[in-house]
C-alpha cells in the first residue's frame, strides 16, 4: 500500500503543474480511496496532509477543494509580504501625499550626531518615560477613558505585540477564542505558540455574548483575542450595549481579552473594550497603519497583573522596539504629526469605500464606511479560491474568505479586498475588472489567456 505522504505528494505535484487548477473539487474520500485501492482511514490521512500544506481547504457539507498555487496572492499564510500582482488588493498600506514631507521634518534632527547616538541605544519593553506618556494619550483617544503611561510597553511592531500578548496568556496546548473569522497572523501565531484557536459566533454586529457563554462552558477558554473596533475582515464594530454585555461577561467568565485596535484611529469617537473592562484587557496597537510599515512601533496597553509576563514575553521573543523607531515614533507624535496623517487617511478611506461601493454596486458587501477594506460574497458561481486564481490572472491579488477561517465550518465562498495600496485611478480600473470577472462563468476565465 502507497504510504499517504507519497500519494500527497503525487496530487501536490499535479496542483504545482496545473493539471488540478485552483478551486476544482477533488472526490469525496471515499471515492478517492476506492480509485485508489487505499484504506479510508489513509485517504482521509492524505486528505489532511494536503491541507496542512495549504494546497487545499476542506468545506463541511460541500467537499474538498484545490487552493490558489503557492506563487499565487491568497496561499499559504497571506497578509505577510506584498503580492506579487501587479495590482495589491491584499494588503493595505495606506498612504497619504503628504505623509513623507511631514514625517521627513521630524526625522531631520535626530540624524544629528548627538541625537543619533542617543536613538540608537537599545531600549527595552517599557520604553521610556516621553514615550509611554505620549502613547498612553495615543491609545485613549478622544473619549473620556484615559490609559495609563505606567502600563504601556512597546514592540517592534504590533504582530509582535499581539504575539507576547497570547504568549504571556495561552500556555501552549489552552484554547483561545476568537471570531470565527479572524486575522490571519493571529493563526499562525497560535499555531506556533501550540494555542488552540476556538471560532466564536459572530452577527452583523460582532461577537454575541451569549454564545461566549456556552462555548466556555461546554470546554473553557484560556482568553480572547479580538477586533471590537473595524473587525478584520468584516468591518464590524461592536454596539454600545454590545460592548457593554461583553465586558460584563468576560467579568463574570473571569476571561481575559486582547483587543486589536490597529484599525481604530478610522473610528477614533468609539471607546476600546479595555475603556470597560481595563482589569482584563491587553489593548494592542501599533504605527504601521497609522504612519508606514517601514518604520513603525508596536505598543500594548497592560493591566498591573499582566504586565510582568507580557514583558517576559517581549524579551523571551526578542520582540523589544528600536530605539531609533521609538524615538521617531515620539517626536511624530509630539509634533502632530501623526494627528495630521491620520486625519487624512480618514478622508482617504472614506473615499476609497465610497468608490468601491459604486464600483461593485450589485454585489453582496459588507464593510464600514470609515474602513479600507470590503468583505465580498461572491456570486453563486464562484468559489473563493477560484475568483482568486481569476483575479491573478488579470494582475489582481485579493485574499480568499479560507485564509480569515478558524475551522472547516467557517469557510465562506467570499473575498477580502483591501482598497488602501493602489492609487485611486489604479483601484477604480481593478475593481472594474474584478467584477466583470464576478459577472463571468468560472470555467470561461480560467480556460483563456490573462488579459494586457
Amino acid at each position: 500500500m502507497d504510504d499517504y505522504r507519497t500519494i500527497a505528494d503525487e496530487i501536490a505535484t499535479s496542483i504545482a503543474e496545473g493539471r488540478l487548477r485552483p478551486g476544482e473539487q477533488l472526490p469525496t474520500q471515499r471515492a478517492f480511496a476506492r480509485r485508489r485501492g487505499i484504506a479510508g482511514s489513509t485517504a482521509g490521512r492524505v486528505y489532511r496532509d494536503l491541507v496542512r500544506r495549504g494546497l487545499v481547504v476542506g468545506e463541511v457539507g460541500r467537499g474538498t477543494f484545490v487552493r490558489a498555487g503557492r506563487g499565487t496572492p491568497g496561499a499559504g499564510v497571506p497578509l505577510a509580504e506584498p503580492a506579487d500582482a501587479p495590482v495589491d488588493l491584499e494588503l493595505n498600506y495606506p498612504v497619504v501625499p503628504e505623509q513623507s514631507a511631514l514625517l521627513a521634518t521630524a526625522l531631520a534632527p535626530m540624524l544629528r550626531a548627538d541625537a543619533l547616538d542617543a536613538a540608537l541605544r537599545p531600549v527595552g519593553a517599557p520604553g521610556t518615560s516621553a514615550a509611554r506618556e505620549l502613547f498612553a494619550a495615543l491609545a485613549s483617544g478622544p473619549g473620556a477613558w484615559r490609559a495609563a503611561a505606567a502600563d504601556v510597553l512597546f514592540a517592534a511592531n504590533g504582530r509582535q505585540a499581539v504575539a507576547a500578548s497570547l504568549a504571556a496568556l495561552v500556555p501552549p496546548g489552552r484554547r483561545l477564542g476568537v471570531e470565527a473569522l479572524t486575522y490571519p497572523v493571529v493563526k499562525a501565531v497560535a499555531q506556533r505558540l501550540g494555542i488552540t484557536l476556538v471560532p466564536l459566533p459572530v452577527d452583523e454586529a460582532g461577537l454575541l455574548p451569549d454564545a461566549l457563554a456556552a462555548v466556555h462552558r461546554a470546554t473553557p477558554l484560556h482568553a480572547l483575542y479580538l477586533q471590537p473596533r473595524l473587525q478584520n475582515p468584516l468591518g464590524a464594530t461592536l454596539a454600545p450595549e454590545r460592548r457593554e454585555a461583553l465586558a460584563s461577561e468576560l467579568r463574570r467568565l473571569d476571561l481575559p481579552v486582547v483587543e486589536d485596535a490597529i484599525w481604530s484611529f478610522l473610528q477614533p469617537g468609539t471607546p476600546p473594550l479595555a475603556a470597560l473592562a481595563p482589569e482584563r484587557c491587553i489593548l494592542v496597537d501599533s504605527l504601521s497603519k497609522r504612519l508606514a510599515p517601514g518604520l513603525t512601533t508596536g505598543f500594548a496597553v497592560v493591566p498591573a497583573a499582566l504586565r510582568d509576563s507580557v514583558t517576559a514575553a517581549l524579551r523571551s521573543g526578542g520582540w523589544t522596539p528600536s530605539g531609533f523607531a521609538l524615538e521617531a515614533a515620539v517626536r511624530w507624535i509630539a509634533d502632530g504629526t501623526v494627528g495630521t496623517v491620520q486625519a487624512a487617511k480618514r478622508a482617504d478611506a472614506t473615499e476609497r469605500q465610497l468608490l468601491a461601493r459604486r464600483s461593485l454596486a450589485g454585489q453582496t458587501l459588507r464593510s464600514d464606511p470609515c474602513s479600507y477594506y470590503v468583505w465580498w460574497e461572491l456570486p453563486a458561481a464562484w468559489r473563493a479560491e477560484t475568483f482568486v486564481a481569476a483575479a491573478a490572472r488579470e494582475g489582481i491579488a485579493v485574499t480568499p474568505g479560507s485564509a480569515f477561517a478558524v475551522g472547516a465550518r467557517t469557510t465562506p465562498s467570499a473575498v477580502r479586498v483591501a482598497l488602501a495600496s493602489p492609487p485611486l485611478p489604479v483601484l477604480v480600473r481593478a475593481l472594474d475588472t474584478l467584477l466583470r470577472v464576478a459577472r463571468s462563468a468560472p470555467d470561461d476565465l480560467l480556460d483563456r489567456r490573462p488579459s494586457g
